[in-house]
């Protein structure tokens, strides 16, 4: 499976330039976009949400090599690609994931559960309890 297809990948560069455009113009904290695409290890529990795409083919976003330990950063779509599993797998797209809440809350929800999160109902717990947060400040 190819793990970028142009539409995507220009869904992740765009969200860079708005991310880039944004800091220049008005100083203000990064955008918070949806994450574009999710990857995972089909035999484990690794797995990484993107939102961006830079010139270099360096993504970033949330990963979880499944070991507890969760980062916000980039990663490269080359190491992703030459990853080599058991059985002849490698590194898949999941082609069902479709993002309906930010980067924030995804990693909101994953850092409380220690692990990425796709259940809907603990996304939206975590929605909720980082909306709740807001209010107080």
């Amino acid at each position: 499976m190819k793990l970028l297809t142009k539409k995507l990948a220009a869904q992740l560069q765009r969200n860079a330039r708005q991310r880039r455009a944004a800091a220049l113009a008005h100083g203000t904290p990064d955008p918070d976009p949806l994450p574009v695409m999710r990857f995972f290890n089909p035999l484990g529990s690794a797995s990484w949400l993107a939102t961006e795409l830079d010139e270099d083919c360096i993504l970033f976003g949330l990963a979880d090599l499944g070991f507890g330990c969760l980062e916000l950063g980039s990663f490269a779509l080359f190491e992703l690609e030459a990853i080599r599993l058991p059985l002849g797998l490698g590194i898949e797209r999941d082609i069902v994931f479709e993002p309906v809440l930010p980067l924030s809350v995804h990693t909101y929800a994953a850092r409380q559960c220690g692990a990425n999160v796709t259940a809907q109902g603990k996304l939206a717990m975590a929605d909720s309890a980082l909306r709740a947060r807001q209010k107080d400040r």
